[in-house]
């Protein structure tokens, strides 16, 4: 989708997002990171019947907030960082009384190291 999104994208990414079960999986696939994860640690960690979460899988891809990738018999999904980041870089566009914001894509954001507890 590039570094920006036309109105409906927005719409269809926000209507994606705006389902309990959707936002979860999502969430879980931003966790997941690069390496993805698979339907199956999905709906055990989510607590969701495979049926529905193929729904919802569905519904995330057609939003193009998720890819899916065959590796061999299995299927990963990941979450599409580059759509996230357009839908947030649309959202916070004139988050500054209209006057060019500089935001940091969350996708290019690193781990912060906390400090060791004693």
């Amino acid at each position: 989708m590039g570094n920006t999104l036309a109105e409906a994208s927005v719409l269809q990414a926000l209507a994606a997002l705006s389902q309990q079960a959707r936002l979860r999986i999502f969430r879980a696939l931003i966790v997941a990171g690069e390496a993805g994860t698979t339907p199956t640690t999905l709906a055990e960690t989510l607590g969701l019947p495979a049926n529905t979460l193929s729904f919802h899988l569905k519904a995330l891809s057609h939003a193009a907030l998720i890819r899916q990738q065959r590796q061999g018999r299995h299927l990963l999904y990941r979450a599409e960082f580059a759509t996230m980041d357009a839908l947030l870089g649309y959202l916070t566009e004139n988050c500054c009384a209209g006057v060019a914001c500089t935001v940091t894509p969350v996708s290019s954001c690193k781990p912060i190291k906390r400090a060791k507890r004693s």
